[in-house]
């Protein structure tokens, strides 16, 4: 059996473009490991334009996260601090950690970083302050508050 070399040049990843959300912008996601046909961990090149946020506060129970600044500006929110990150820059964040993390671009060019996760079937991603989880296996999706009482998804809550 032959080594299989995939590569990917630049410019021809799926990509996933995000709807301007009225909570958290629009992004463009290179989605580079899906391409490539990974399957034990995620990695792809998020853009964020002036004003876009990559999501609301969240953690993870069982996937790893990083991210590599590539290029412009954003702020980490971290629990209740604020970290500036520039390109060269990266941010780790533990899987069972519970602080809540996202970006914001709130320079007034795109933000462009690397992010590369594991994948698990199975995860809970807590939303801190807003009473909400998402409770994924496999594929399926299931929105609770923090007493596991069905609930609406965090992103259509403020809409």
């Amino acid at each position: 059996m032959g080594l299989i070399l995939t590569v990917i040049k630049a410019g021809t990843a799926k990509i996933k473009n995000g709807e301007s959300h009225p909570l958290l912008g629009a992004y463009t996601a290179e989605l580079i490991s899906d391409t490539g046909n990974l399957t034990q961990f995620g990695a792809l090149i998020e853009t964020l334009p002036k004003g876009s946020k990559s999501s609301l506060l969240h953690w993870h129970a069982n996937e790893d996260e990083m991210i590599l600044m590539l290029s412009g500006q954003v702020t980490l929110h971290q629990g209740d601090e604020k970290s500036e990150l520039t390109q060269g820059d990266a941010a780790c964040f533990k899987a069972g950690d519970p602080v809540g993390h996202c970006l914001e671009n709130t320079s007034d060019q795109d933000a462009s970083y690397l992010v590369i996760g594991t994948r698990t079937s199975e995860d809970t991603v807590t939303y801190p302050g807003r009473n909400r989880k998402l409770l994924r296996n496999n594929d399926q999706r299931v929105w609770t508050d923090e007493n596991g009482n069905a609930a609406s998804s965090v992103y259509d809550d403020e809409i």
